[in-house]
């Protein structure tokens, strides 16, 4: 009997797992998703160390969506575009692999050029305000930079979107750029960072993204870890840790 119930036990333990990978690949496949950010090219909205979720169903269903990518799904399902100025996770162009987050600037049909480093959407500036020296860390050397709120023009159905971006220089080839007109199914996509990060700008490493690589929008940060405790220094956690940025939406 005891020897039943042993395996019984088993049985019941194993059963639990199985339907506890399925709810999370469940739940990681349609719902939410969560990723870290390595690289300070989303500064000041995300920082190098931040966790966050996106959201799977906000742009519909692709194979960019799905676990490991399979080619499974033609086209999207339940397909919806971006706004301009959401964050949004997706697929690299040249590998359809490798993540990527950045801001949606370009919708499809949208004219896009940057000059002297000030950003135009169909012909028209886009408004910014200067808010002072912003001082970068975490990400290469210590930089002290210019804090900007920018403006985005509204998309269809959508308001306005304001949101922080910084400005180190208006000099060089990725703040005067040609004017790209974005095709029917593609979007156009930047960084916060604007002079830090590869994006739609570089049209040999990132270009036009395809709506159909769209992973999801990200929505809030669960963590945050500023990298400054190694993973034996246990009593320095709670100082490593960014407690403020905890829960917080992103913008």
């Amino acid at each position: 009997m005891a020897k039943k119930k042993t395996q019984g036990g088993w049985l019941e333990s194993l059963k639990t797992i199985i339907y506890a990978v399925v709810i999370a690949v469940a739940i990681r496949t349609v719902a939410f998703e969560p990723f870290n950010i390595p690289s300070g090219s989303m500064i000041p909205t995300l920082q190098v160390g931040d966790y966050l979720f996106v959201s799977k169903y906000s742009y519909g269903y692709s194979n960019a969506s799905l676990p490991f990518a399979p080619n499974l799904i033609s086209g999207r399902l339940f397909g919806r575009l971006p706004a301009r100025g959401d964050v949004a996770v997706f697929k690299l162009p040249a590998d359809g692999e490798t993540d990527y987050i950045k801001r949606i600037i370009g919708l499809p049909g949208d004219h896009i050029q940057v000059r002297e480093g000030l950003l135009y959407v169909n012909g028209q500036p886009v408004k910014v305000e200067p808010v002072g020296p912003y001082t970068v860390e975490g990400d290469g050397p210590r930089i002290v930079v210019r804090l900007l709120h920018e403006t985005l023009p509204a998309s269809p159905g959508a308001q306005p979107r304001t949101h922080d971006i910084l400005k180190a220089t208006n000099q060089g080839d990725a703040n005067n750029t040609p004017e790209y007109v974005v095709p029917a199914d593609r979007l156009f996509a930047m960084g916060d960072n604007r002079d830090n990060s590869q994006d739609s700008r570089y049209m040999n490493a990132v270009g036009f993204i395809p709506v159909e690589n769209l992973v999801g929008r990200a929505e809030f940060l669960f963590f945050s870890w500023d990298g400054s405790a190694s993973w034996w220094q246990v009593w320095r956690w709670p100082l490593a840790i960014r407690w403020s940025r905890l829960f917080t939406a992103v913008r």
